[in-house]
């Protein structure tokens, strides 16, 4: 792979500097309420949003503060008494961490999350992101941050309109929404909405705008760790790592989805990484992959590491040089812009086939997106994934089990079939044709117990095609053996892998897993029950003869 691909050079220039432009209020926005200051919130979104995107592993996406990194940053602040050497230091070895996540191939797990978790998770943050942008349409800003407070105040930013905003906003949300697609390539729609608002609103006062945007070059911050608060600041270490490790490849998933590419994980985790610790050193906000940005970025042709790069040198050009330009921006033409951005990744595919989804599927995808708007990102995710899995084991039990099943008068094998036809009034031949796990004990010791209700006297285990078992199940096998063996019944165990043999032999007692009760396969372990039949009936007949 090419490290720098030049072949959608207009495209990335324009999408980085559309998300430049979008992520400048964001990230002055989060640096405020982090406690450092928007300063802070700019040069993280500057140096996490560089040095992620040149290392990291997802072309099209962008980085900077995001609100759940801003929430724990915000509260490590607080508890370390807003000593910013120590805050800082925390977010640089946070980096650090990332790093080795990304070297040790953690990051690849992430890509396990199911589609309905992450359909419920994109149209989660399309609602969240117009629920945000409503009131700033219409002139007024929510009393404070989060979804439910942004929510409560749209019905009095309707009632009460600033109609200046309001013009201009209307004026950049149509712009958006009908903009030719032949034109995108040459000029992209919030590009433009961006320029003619703003433009606009010079002629027609009124629009609350950015405002004074603050420069200065960044203070370089030495990390250092103190022994008294040293607990607080390794807990903040692993929190900031772990939780931007898991948003920026969610951020992936969804830039994945959106452009039918690939991303890198690991490489996208040492990528962050990286701008994570450089962010520490220079005073910046953590950051992690931000699923808006990206968005806005992909909407306006970005989709190589140079999009994210571009967006960083937006941020520092306007940083340095055209602060006073950028604060005539009016917040409602960055709120009809972001409505538009909020309805594209509301994931209406899946929702207009709701109907025909399984209903597990739509309930998982309905209340991950609940839980996406009204608690947060992370514990929806979780939450999603952890029923995901419950439910993929449970569909693996159910399988499990019809795997299981006797062959007495089936089997594929002719040499056992026709031995089967010999001693089939005395035994049971039982096959795993699977692998046999914790998920499937309760219903196969009830499974088997039933079975062993039966008159014959031998029960022969066919494990040839269980390529492994774990603990659970190799106590479940000992206790079935074990009932056999109380109701007079001999067992035999066939076909086990050296794998399963040593587990099984390990964790099971003696006295049920005997040299004599194994065999190499099912044709000597029936030869060895139509012999011992054999023998009983010479000793009855011998027996029967004295008398």
């Amino acid at each position: 792979m090419k490290f720098f691909d030049f072949s959608n050079l207009r495209g990335d220039v324009f999408g980085g500097l559309t998300a430049g432009i979008v992520a400048l209020p964001l990230a002055l926005a989060f640096g405020e309420a982090s406690g450092a200051g928007p300063m802070a919130g700019l040069w993280g979104a500057i140096f996490v949003g560089f040095f992620a995107a040149l290392f990291g592993g997802t072309g099209s996406q962008v980085s900077g503060p995001t609100g759940p990194m801003v929430i724990v940053f915000a509260g490590i602040y607080g508890k370390l008494a807003g000593d910013p050497v120590l805050v800082f230091s925390a977010v640089f070895f946070a980096g650090l961490i990332q790093i080795v996540l990304g070297l040790l191939k953690v990051g690849k797990y992430i890509s396990l999350v199911p589609y309905p978790v992450v359909s419920g998770f994109m149209s989660g943050i399309g609602c969240i992101i117009i629920a945000l942008q409503l009131s700033r349409l219409f002139g007024h800003e929510p009393l404070a941050g989060g979804t439910l407070p942004a929510l409560s105040a749209i019905p009095g930013a309707i009632a009460n309109p600033v109609f200046p905003a309001l013009l201009v906003g209307l004026i950049a949300l149509a712009i958006v929404f009908l903009w030719p697609k032949a034109w995108v390539k040459w000029f992209p729609g919030p590009l433009a909405a961006l320029l003619i608002g703003t433009v606009i609103s010079r002629f027609v006062p009124g629009a609350p705008i950015l405002g004074d945007i603050p420069t200065g070059f960044p203070r370089i911050y030495f990390p250092t760790l103190s022994f008294q608060f040293l607990p607080i600041v390794i807990e903040s270490i692993i929190i900031l790592a772990v939780l931007g490790g898991i948003d920026s490849l969610l951020t992936s998933l969804v830039a994945d989805n959106m452009t039918r590419t690939r991303h890198r994980s690991n490489q996208e985790l040492i990528g962050q990484g990286i701008g994570n610790a450089f962010a520490g050193i220079f005073g910046g906000v953590p950051g992690a992959g931000a699923t808006m940005r990206t968005v806005v970025n992909i909407h306006n042709g970005g989709r190589t590491k140079l999009s994210g790069m571009t967006h960083s040198f937006v941020l520092l050009a306007i940083v340095l040089a055209f602060g006073p330009l950028a604060g005539k921006i009016p917040h409602a033409v960055l709120a009809g812009i972001l409505i538009k951005v909020g309805y594209d990744i509301i994931d209406r595919y899946f929702l207009q086939r709701a109907g025909s989804s399984p209903r597990w599927d739509l309930f998982l995808m309905l209340l991950v997106l609940a839980l996406t708007v009204f608690v947060d990102l992370i514990t929806a995710v979780l939450v999603g994934a952890l029923l995901s899995a419950i439910l993929f084991v449970k569909r693996m039990a159910d399988f499990q089990l019809t795997q299981f099943c006797a062959t007495n008068s089936s089997h594929s094998d002719p040499k056992v079939r026709a031995l089967l036809e010999v001693a089939c009034s005395c035994v049971t031949l039982l096959e795993f044709n699977g692998p046999l796990s914790f998920a499937v004990i309760a219903d196969f010791e009830q499974m088997m117990r039933e079975r062993l209700k039966d008159d014959k006297e031998f029960i022969i285990l066919d494990f040839s095609n269980m390529p492994q078992i774990d603990l659970s199940a190799t106590r479940a096998v000992e206790t079935i053996i074990f009932d056999a063996l109380d109701r007079g019944k001999r067992v035999y165990l066939t076909g086990m892998s050296a794998k399963v043999n040593s587990v099984i032999r390990s964790f099971c007692d003696q006295q049920c897993i005997s040299d004599g009760m194994c065999f190499e396969t099912s044709v000597e372990a029936l030869e060895a029950v139509i012999s011992s039949r054999e023998e009983l009936c010479c000793l009855q007949h011998a027996s029967a003869a004295r008398t």
